[in-house]
């Protein structure tokens, strides 16, 4: 196991998540905290940076408006920000952290900007994702 990746889990673990998948070889972990609205959150230690990945939703059939708005969300999160998987078939949000000075501080800061994103705008994108049906 990595350096790294030891780093990562010794302060998902003071931050108290826990860890429901790990793949040593990839150097990845999923954690899962339902009250945080955080579901498979895919956090990788991709070398010089650790990337923060969850999928929120499939693009919808009918994006009139959906993206606009997506690019005004962005604009009001901390951190990370809603981006489109290389299909563009799904949103995720997604953050970036360096590696190298990675503090817990940095990756809670990450973490919870998330959360605090999806508290925020759960209603309009479970609206959004209603015109999938």
């Amino acid at each position: 196991m990595s350096e790294n990746l030891q780093k990562v889990k010794a302060y998902l673990d003071e931050l108290e998540f826990a860890i429901s998948s790990e793949d040593a070889g990839e150097e990845m972990v999923i954690i899962d905290d339902e009250e945080k609205g955080l579901k498979n959150l895919i956090i990788d230690c991709e070398d010089p940076v650790l990337v923060l990945e969850q999928v929120i939703m499939d693009v919808p059939k009918n994006t009139e408006g959906f993206f606009k708005r997506l690019l005004q969300m962005n604009r009001t999160l901390v951190h990370g920000a809603f981006v489109l998987d290389e299909e563009g078939a799904k949103v995720i949000f997604r953050d970036t952290l360096q590696l190298e000075n990675l503090d817990k501080n940095e990756l809670e800061g990450s973490i919870n900007a998330l959360s605090i994103a999806l508290a925020e705008y759960a209603g309009e994108l479970i609206e959004f994702s209603k015109s999938q049906e």
